[in-house]
């Protein structure tokens, strides 16, 4: 692959990014980097989120993946649809009602400062250490098909990549990123579709129906799993897909940050309907890429890597024509930076509202200035926190961190549907300690299964037992003096906003 030529395409491609941004903010008097003005349009959101939802991980991944469990992963997306309807029902109600900005300053009307305090602490160190190894894997990648043929290290490239991030989102905010992350999910979908068309020529697949069958005439391509002792039981990944997403996009301040700039609540669950349907879709194309990929592989007698992650890379870049691989890098990059410009926004509101309390502690003049320090400062840590893994440089240590990322939305679950779904008060002082112990009791657990528990093994859902440890951590922290009956202030205030 020429990497000139790759270079050329992927400028172009932001200068389509930044002339989105120029666009999005050319009217702008104030700061709508937190909001949008609350003006977004629901199906721009709701096109937008998937590729916000997808990752560059997931761009490659998924397909390859495809090899060692089949269609298994297709149980966890049946199982988002429940937790999406509960979102739409439960969540975005309560947020649009409180009018919220950041999604966890419910915690501290409903429990109290260091409930509040440790929500947005787990979400900020999930989303940083996930969202910097998703970008990590990524870079890695551009660097091997781009940057190394050109001479510039990693670092370097890396500063690139986050600096770029930081110049089209600096302004807009989430205004900007509702538009671009449309434009990258268009160009995402795009590449995975003119991929298999491609392939199929190949392979010689004349019809639509000649992809169907072959996708659906490989043994790849097997959805259900009954065994209850796998992790990828149907049972285990349908249940665990609906608390996933109830966690990592109903609890997260980045996906919930764009549904809350649509214009009413009707509005925003109409996004989050659609958004769902789409998801689904879009997934079972994603598996059904890979089965392309290995069908081509084996066809033209190409060895399988060791790791299932390299097959589409391997593919795109030895073995495709220049213009697949034109498509390939495009998708990737698309799938990376539609993930990671929404969350370095959603950070930077986190940080904001949740630690320094910029309207309550700032004058208006002033706040501008300290969001911009603030997206600064987490755009610096992402490039810090990437380098590191390319120092670590060992498989095993960044598969643990990012075990360690998805642990953490454990104790979210917990801390919301304990204020949810009960009326108790509780020793507010003692939150971050039990925040603290229910992963660390769910990693005991999940590590001594098959011993413990007859041969099961854990797959996603140690997120239900991690939230359940939370749960019951909080259940032991309530205020005896209180009964279940006595209605907190909060909760008043919420049930007088909704008649």
């Amino acid at each position: 692959m020429n990497p000139q030529l790759v270079l050329l395409v992927i400028s172009i491609y932001f200068c389509f990014l930044f002339l989105i941004s120029w666009w999005t903010t050319r009217k702008v008097t104030g700061d709508t980097f937190f909001t949008g003005d609350r003006n977004s349009h629901w199906f721009l959101v709701s096109f937008g989120m998937i590729g916000a939802s997808l990752s560059g991980v997931t761009f490659i991944s998924v397909p390859g993946e495809v090899g060692n469990s089949n269609f298994f992963y297709f149980q966890v997306v049946l199982g988002y649809t429940l937790g999406y309807f509960t979102i739409a029902k439960v969540l975005l109600p309560l947020y649009y009602r409180l009018n919220l900005v950041s999604i966890y300053s419910y915690l501290e009307d409903r429990f109290g400062f260091w409930s509040y305090k440790t929500g947005a602490f787990f979400f900020i160190l999930s989303r940083s250490l996930g969202s910097s190894l998703r970008l990590y894997l990524v870079a890695s990648v551009l660097q091997l098909i781009l940057f190394d043929a050109l001479g510039i290290p990693f670092w370097v490239s890396v500063l690139i990549t986050v600096g770029l991030i930081w110049l089209y989102t600096y302004r807009g905010g989430i205004k900007t990123v509702v538009w671009t992350d449309t434009f990258q999910t268009t160009f995402m979908l795009a590449s995975v579709l003119i991929t298999m068309v491609l392939i199929g020529r190949d392979l010689e697949l004349k019809s639509l129906g000649d992809y169907i069958s072959a996708i659906s005439e490989d043994e790849r391509s097997t959805i259900f799993n009954w065994d209850w002792k796998a992790g990828t039981n149907f049972f285990k990944q349908f249940i665990s897909g609906a608390f996933i997403t109830i966690v990592m996009t109903g609890l997260d301040q980045d996906m919930m940050q764009k549904n809350l700039t649509c214009r009413t609540l009707g509005d925003a669950q109409k996004n989050m309907f659609w958004f769902t349907g789409i998801l689904v879709v879009v997934n079972l194309l994603f598996l059904s890429l890979g089965v392309m990929l290995y069908l081509y592989a084996e066809t033209k007698g190409i060895a399988i890597p060791a790791k299932s992650d390299g097959l589409f890379p391997l593919l795109a870049t030895d073995h495709f024509t220049p213009f697949a691989g034109i498509v390939f890098v495009l998708g990737i990059v698309a799938a990376a930076y539609s993930s990671v410009d929404s969350t370095l926004t959603a950070l930077t509101t986190s940080f904001c509202y949740d630690f320094l309390q910029i309207e309550r502690n700032y004058a208006p003049e002033r706040r501008l200035v300290v969001r911009k320090l603030v997206h600064i400062g987490f755009t610096f840590l992402m490039f810090l926190l990437i380098l590191a893994f390319y120092w670590l440089n060992d498989q095993s240590v960044i598969n643990s961190v990012f075990i360690l990322a998805g642990y953490t939305y454990g104790p979210l679950l917990g801390l919301y549907s304990f204020g949810l779904f009960t009326r108790y008060q509780v020793k507010d002082v003692w939150v971050p300690v039990a925040a603290l112990l229910s992963p660390s009791l769910t990693y005991v657990i999940t590590s001594n299964s098959q011993a413990w528990l007859w041969g099961y093994t854990f797959g996603f859902e140690a997120l239900i037992l991690n939230g359940g440890l939370m749960f019951l951590g909080l259940y032991l922290l309530r205020k005896k003096s209180e009964t279940p009956s006595s209605i907190s202030g909060f909760q008043k205030r919420v049930g007088k906003s909704s008649t």
